[in-house]
């Protein structure tokens, strides 16, 4: 009588060392793809976004106040001077033309500056970018480097249409 092979025993699953293999490669795969994505310079983007955003909606806020009123908003401490005389900090409502002004991602440890020149003719509106290229400031509306919050300098600004930043 001819005897029928042995085969192994049946194995269910992995062993640990298959296992942590597995989570190595992983592990090593999931360290590369963060490397390359790079969270942090990612928020920066986003946040230089928001600001390039907000200084264009205060520009056009800007340009229907000029349209009212044949001036530009006067500036107290680098802020907006309301019809009424107060003064409207950044976040804070400046109606009827904005709801509230936009303030900076990172408030309080940066601001928005803004400065009005020749009796309400021109503006400059300056923001300080996480990543971006740093820019001269105009000597009109800054005649020294404007600080746009504690240790930041200011490096990006629009201004009004007939200037230039």
């Amino acid at each position: 009588m001819v005897k029928a092979p042995s085969f192994p025993p049946l194995r269910n699953g992995f062993t640990l060392v298959e296992l942590l293999i597995v989570i190595a490669v992983i592990g090593v795969l999931a360290g590369g793809i963060i490397a390359l994505v790079n969270p942090a310079a990612q928020f920066q983007k986003a946040n230089d976004s928001k600001r390039k955003s907000d200084l264009a909606q205060i520009q056009r806020a800007l340009e229907v106040y000029y349209q009212d009123n044949r001036k530009y908003p006067d500036a107290v401490d680098y802020k907006i001077k309301r019809l009424d005389d107060s003064t409207a900090d950044w976040g804070e409502q400046w109606t009827p033309y904005m709801g509230n002004l936009p303030k900076d991602p990172r408030s309080p440890s940066k601001n928005y500056v803004y400065n009005a020149t020749d009796s309400g003719q021109t503006y400059c509106i300056y923001a300080s970018l996480d990543i971006g290229v740093d820019i001269t400031l105009n000597t009109a509306c800054f005649p020294s480097r404007a600080s746009c919050g504690t240790d930041y300098k200011c490096n990006y600004g629009i201004s009004s249409p007939n200037i230039t930043p």
